[in-house]
């Protein structure tokens, strides 16, 4: 069986469902080819245990960019945002806690209970941090100019980012330089003496990350990340339904605009004739030829796992092995027949308010480094950085009346295990979490009805994640903008005409804000006209 199409998009996550739709309200008809039995990639909910629904993967919701959820018009086609206020609770091995609200004068009161000075400086870092990383907002919805032969078109679209640069004036700019190169761990030494403070806003810069505290070019991270969503700790926004529930509205704009989404259709082979792309063989051995394909892959899987290696440079190949993206993130969901009981919150009239947004666990920077350190020797720390949400708290639907669902983002869980395999090592995985949170909602293991653990491993051979990384690729300063996933190849082209990538392994590439989609959805239509 064979078909032809204009254009195919091979992967139904956020990034290829956003192209698809910019695509067809341009007129074309792409098909969207997703190997699962559900569009959404790593953006999911599924039910892993009777009446128990969970974000599967990812637990927050990027956030989208502004204009991407204007164009789509996502609350027409079902989407609910939550948005918990307040957006972290952070509690300490020694029963007190942090409290980050919105409003940066709450959340200062809270720090008060640790350093009075640090409640002074709470507002100002907020704000110094808004400032610096405005010069990033510009960057995330333009394709990065080529190095090699940039134009007076290349160079207008940075003048608003120049503009802003300088607009942020001689202290802020000095700043802006320095921070970028920084670990993240410094940056908040700069401003804060309390440990836990001091974790708590460096885990921005390096969640999803295999990179420590103390790792060069953190500082980037963290203001790549500010750029999205400028307060300190990040958001804790979740669609109602679950992550799920945003991909759903993102096919259902994406089919109202003309485009055609076919589940459980895994592509095999890209077809390459010519130097060009001329279509896809799908697992099952139907060819489909189309004048454009766009890959919602990894840059790996797609260059050295679809497309035969004789159809690319041998240097060009060896540069893309050299490309980082061996993870380390693990999920543990739990099915709870009840609410934790955290020792920090004893006597809280409002507990579960608290609750309702990202729970931080990772009482100071040394903890963070340490359990990057285990990490760097193929080892899973006794003593994981968790990012934990208890979505029921503020969408009750994904439980059963009085019982609740906790999604665990663990790390730092290596894909490449020194000794043995993620097999072997999954239960241990799973003990360590529940025995790491255990210690500050001592109830929390005798509240399990079932356990979900998802290793990198997993990552890998289920959701298509080449070494488990949920950002398609590091996010260190030598793979960011000009140089993601490489030099010479950052504007979403690769070296086969008409074959395109869409996916997070591009600029800018930082988890579920849609900047991939979009921006390579522009260059696809550049060449089509």
């Amino acid at each position: 069986m064979a078909g032809t199409r204009d254009i195919v998009i091979i992967g139904g996550g956020h990034n290829g469902l956003i192209a698809a739709y910019y695509l067809a309200r341009a007129g074309y008809r792409p098909l969207v080819l997703e190997r699962r039995a559900v569009a959404g990639g790593a953006a999911i909910t599924d039910e892993f245990h009777p009446g128990f629904k969970v974000s599967t993967l990812a637990h927050a919701a990027g956030p989208l960019r502004p204009d991407i959820v204007r164009d789509l018009d996502l609350a027409k086609h079902g989407l609910r945002m939550i948005n918990p206020d307040p957006r972290l609770f952070a509690p300490a091995p020694d029963g007190r806690a942090l409290v980050f609200h919105d409003d940066p004068a709450r959340t200062a009161e809270s720090i008060g209970g640790h350093s009075k000075k640090d409640a002074e400086k709470y507002p100002r870092f907020a704000e110094t941090l808004r400032r610096l990383s405005s010069v990033f907002n510009h960057l995330l919805t333009v394709t990065p100019p080529p190095l090699d032969r940039t134009g007076i078109g290349d160079l207008l679209t940075l003048l608003p980012a120049g503009r802003s640069l300088k607009g942020l004036g001689k202290k802020d700019m000095f700043n802006f330089f320095r921070w970028a190169p920084m670990a993240v761990a410094d940056i908040a030494a700069e401003f804060f003496e309390t440990e836990l403070l001091r974790a708590a806003i460096a885990a921005r810069g390096i969640y999803g990350a295999f990179l420590g505290p103390w790792s060069a070019g953190t500082g980037t991270i963290l203001m790549l990340r500010a750029a999205a969503d400028p307060h300190p700790v990040g958001t804790s926004a979740v669609p109602q339904g679950g992550l799920g529930a945003l991909t759903q509205a993102l096919a259902a704009a994406a089919k109202a605009a003309g485009a055609e989404i076919r589940t459980g259709a895994g592509v095999a082979r890209i077809l390459v004739k010519g130097g060009a792309a001329t279509g896809v063989v799908l697992e099952s051995g139907e060819e489909i030829t189309a004048k454009t394909i766009v890959s919602n892959a990894d840059p790996k899987r797609t260059l050295l796992g679809l497309v035969e290696p004789m159809q690319l440079e041998p240097d060009f190949v060896q540069k893309l092995r050299n490309y980082r993206s061996n993870g380390v993130s693990a999920k543990v969901n739990l099915a709870l027949g009840g609410l934790p009981a955290f020792t920090a919150l004893k006597g809280a009239a409002d507990g579960a308010k608290l609750l309702a947004g990202r729970i931080h666990i990772g009482p100071e920077i040394d903890y963070l480094e340490r359990a990057y350190d285990a990490s760097k020797y193929g080892e899973m720390s006794e003593h994981p950085y968790l990012d934990v949400t208890i979505p029921t708290l503020s969408d009750p639907g994904l439980a059963p009346a009085g019982k609740h669902v906790m999604s665990i983002h663990a790390q730092y869980a290596p894909y490449r295990l020194k000794g043995g395999d993620w097999n072997a090592r999954r239960e241990a995985l799973g003990d360590t979490v529940v025995k790491t949170l255990t210690a500050y909602a001592p109830n929390l293991k005798d509240l399990i009805l079932k356990g979900e653990v998802l290793t990198p491993a997993d990552l890998e051979t289920t959701y298509g994640l080449t070494g488990g990384h949920i950002f398609h690729g590091e996010l260190a300063l030598d793979q960011l903008f000009t140089m993601r996933p490489l030099i010479g190849w950052a504007r979403y082209r690769t070296p086969i005409r008409n074959l395109y990538l869409c996916g997070s392994g591009t600029h800018p590439g930082n988890g579920l804000t849609g900047g991939s989609g979009a921006n390579a959805a522009k260059e696809i239509l550049k060449d089509l006209r």
